[in-house]
């Protein structure tokens, strides 16, 4: 038998116990999670703080039961305080403080990513909320049904500022969005895509701080106010949505990191130890976009290397394919959807790109129930081949991102787009589709 201890029981750590113990029989696993619960979907909390959905229940989509009935040993609310690289023990504590040792074969660390803490006056008042686990969203949830919270401020207008700001203006509350950045979504968007939401925003009343920096947190027990570069603000509640860092304090004086702190993989999700592997937010990941490992913090992402650690540790090599990045956001009623490389992105990374942009309508103009759909397409100026791609809409063009995200895997070039077979009929699309357009306008 082969032991393999799995530190870390979300997507990621999930999805390297389930592939061992649903392919390999001579596998005996420990899966040990300081959490109460496992695989709470993060990406659920804004829905349901927004209500838009009746409940957090679904957002579970296992349990600690699920495991042990497949013979795995499970250790929740157990925090692992360190790892004997050379002599292959994990040691940790309960709840309760009682000591706990497990020896392993294989190591899996799937120890996820934490949140960004604003170092600034004022950061341990009352009040002032981070957005990741499970007992996090609750938190807010119960903060935002108070009646006494009228003003909300959202530090940070990434993916779960922006959705969590939205929550909050479904809310009945007055909301405050804060960035240091001048637009929303500048991760993964360019400005021609940014300028449509941060318009959504602020039609929909949320009063939009762009270009400021927070400086402080004012009150006395509890936060009153928010102190930014440009003014001071009365506010009820802070909930920090600035980003998340790689957890990599368990291995960070053993293993080989990147750049940013992350346990440095290669494509079968090994570390420089070769019986330790890491898995999800805590690792690297392999862009082919850049054609270069890099950091790419999603859920999707964590699911697919837990898979690739699973079967690399049960004996079947597998080597990861690489990822896209491929994301999007609802908001509002306006889509977003990308994958790759933004301009903006590519050009940071020393990519000379080009790109190509086209607008039009989803359906022939006859079809009554229609919408605008926009399209960019940035592709490699020397070699041609695609490294990214956006849309949006107030139709659902998720689909599409798909195909884009191939292109980027198999190197597609923009002149291999250009007479690409996409069916029409006008149900669905424009006889001229949009895609097709947007590649023929390439120069």
């Amino acid at each position: 038998m082969t032991k393999t201890v799995i530190i870390g029981a979300n997507h990621a750590g999930i999805a390297a116990a389930n592939t061992l113990l649903d392919n390999f029989k001579d596998q005996e696993v420990v899966l040990i999670d300081r959490n109460t619960n496992l695989s709470y979907l993060g990406c659920g909390t804004a829905l349901w703080v927004g209500r838009q959905i009746d409940g957090y229940e679904g957002l579970f989509y296992t349990n600690k039961e699920a495991f042990e009935a497949k013979g795995a040993k499970i250790l929740m609310e157990t925090s692992v305080d360190r790892v004997d690289f050379e002599g292959k023990k994990v040691y940790g504590v309960t709840k309760d403080g009682e000591k706990v040792e497990e020896s392993y074969d294989k190591l899996v660390l799937a120890t996820g990513s934490r949140p960004i803490s604003p170092n600034v006056p004022g950061r341990d008042l009352e009040g002032i909320h981070f957005l990741k686990l499970f007992q996090e969203g609750q938190a807010v949830d119960r903060e935002i049904s108070k009646d006494s919270v009228k003003t909300v401020a959202v530090i940070g207008a990434g993916y779960i500022g922006v959705e969590i700001a939205e929550a909050a203006k479904r809310r009945g509350k007055n909301v405050l969005l804060f960035d240091a950045a001048g637009r929303s979504l500048p991760s993964y968007y360019d400005t021609w895509f940014t300028d449509d939401m941060d318009k959504n925003l602020a039609d929909h009343g949320i009063d939009l701080h762009f270009g400021e920096l927070v400086r402080e947190y004012k009150g006395t027990n509890r936060v009153e106010a928010v102190v930014s570069d440009a003014g001071e603000y009365p506010v009820d509640m802070v909930i920090n949505a600035i980003g998340f860092g790689p957890n990599a304090e368990l291995g960070k004086d053993h293993l080989e990191l990147f750049a940013n702190g992350a346990y440095l993989v290669d494509r079968h999700q090994q570390t420089s130890d070769p019986a330790v592997y890491a898995v999800g937010d805590c690792a690297t990941i392999y862009s082919n976009a850049l054609q270069k490992t890099t950091y790419i913090a999603l859920a999707s992402n964590a699911v697919r290397t837990g898979i690739v650690a699973g079967y690399n540790i049960g004996g079947t090599p597998v080597e990861s394919e690489g990822v896209q990045g491929s994301n999007g956001i609802s908001i509002f009623g306006l889509n977003l959807v990308s994958t790759g490389l933004s301009v903006e992105a590519a050009e940071k990374n020393g990519l000379k790109v080009k790109y190509t942009d086209h607008e039009a309508l989803q359906r022939p103009a006859f079809m009554e129930d229609n919408a605008k759909v926009k399209i960019r397409i940035v592709y490699e100026e020397d070699s041609r081949r695609i490294v990214g791609a956006q849309l949006s809409s107030t139709e659902d063009i998720s689909m599409g991102i798909h195909m884009f995200s191939l292109a980027i895997a198999k190197g597609v070039t923009i002149d291999e787009l250009k007479l690409l077979d996409l069916f029409f009929l006008p149900h669905f699309n424009e006889p001229y589709n949009y895609i097709t357009m947007a590649a023929l306008k390439a120069e």
